[in-house]
């Protein structure tokens, strides 16, 4: 295999893995893939605001805008200002959010486990694909 053959199959598995995590958010009526990676963000027990959980996730702020509204409209998130922060909120799962949350990803973080189990160095995978996601920035800025 070749380079180009690498990349060209590591696309297709990123697009392929993603589709799976957006097929399996439709099994729970989810109105939008990026509605689960937003759980999925805010279920992990830290503060984030908004600009962040964006910008980590590359979803565009007027989605994650509609989507915020709607979760705080629900009961399943709150607001709250940050310190030295004029514009930007904190969000996060209210306990009627954390249930929610749970309701849908504990299936999925136990895939996710049985999988994690089997992949043999998983910090350096994580730590090439990283290094792979940061000189593909720098390229694509330079191109900009």
């Amino acid at each position: 295999m070749n380079e180009r053959d690498f990349f060209y199959k590591l696309g297709k598995l990123v697009y392929q893995i993603d589709g799976v995590y957006e097929e399996y958010g439709k099994n729970f009526s989810l109105s939008s893939p990026n509605l689960l990676w937003i759980l999925y963000a805010l279920n992990d027990g830290e503060h984030h605001s908004q600009k962040q959980i964006c910008e980590d996730w590359l979803i565009p702020r007027s989605t994650a805008n509609t989507i915020i509204k709607d979760l705080e409209n629900k009961k399943y998130i709150r607001l709250s200002k940050i310190k030295g922060e004029k514009r930007e909120l904190q969000v996060s799962l209210t306990e009627k959010g954390k249930e929610y949350a749970n309701g849908i990803l504990s299936e999925l973080y136990n895939l996710e486990k049985e999988i994690y189990l089997k992949i043999e160095n998983p910090e350096d995978l994580l730590l090439s694909l990283q290094e792979l996601v940061t000189k593909l920035q720098k390229i694509s800025k330079k191109e900009s």
